[in-house]
């Protein structure tokens, strides 16, 4: 949903890893990292995530706090398209709080689309490379 430039200023509260639209929907960005096989690298995509107001609330209350990784992953929903893929939106996650000054960890639930199954079981060095390219095209 596009909301109109003269609305957002009063409609939305964005930080560089937290947004809270109409006082209703929540979203945290974070990492989904797709495994490259035979290395030890990762393609990391940053991806935002809604999450309910109550996992949301929880995350910022726990925001600064060290140990913070060991509270339980927040179920959410994935927001982001991402090319190369067929439809992302709306993929199930779990959200994994890690140590202070990290970006949450993405899991997408274990599903047949594409990018759980790369996740699960990683990416070839070219595909890593097709993606990247991709992506520097506007899209997939």
């Amino acid at each position: 949903m596009a909301i109109p430039e003269a609305e957002r200023e009063t409609r939305v509260r964005l930080e560089a890893d937290l947004c809270v639209i109409d006082r209703r929907d929540y979203f945290i960005c974070g990492c989904l990292d797709l495994p490259i096989v035979g290395t030890t690298g990762v393609l990391r995509f940053l991806v935002w995530v809604s999450l309910s107001e109550t996992n949301f609330n929880r995350a910022v209350e726990l925001w600064g706090t060290p140990g913070r990784e060991a509270e339980p992953p927040y179920f959410g929903w994935l927001n982001t398209r991402l090319p190369g893929y067929p439809e992302t939106l709306n993929l199930k996650t779990h959200v994994h709080t890690r140590p202070v000054g990290e970006r949450p960890a993405i899991e997408l639930e274990p599903t047949g689309h594409p990018l759980a199954v790369d996740q699960r079981e990683g990416i070839t060095p070219v595909r890593a490379r097709d993606l990247v390219e991709g992506m520097g095209k506007g899209g997939g």
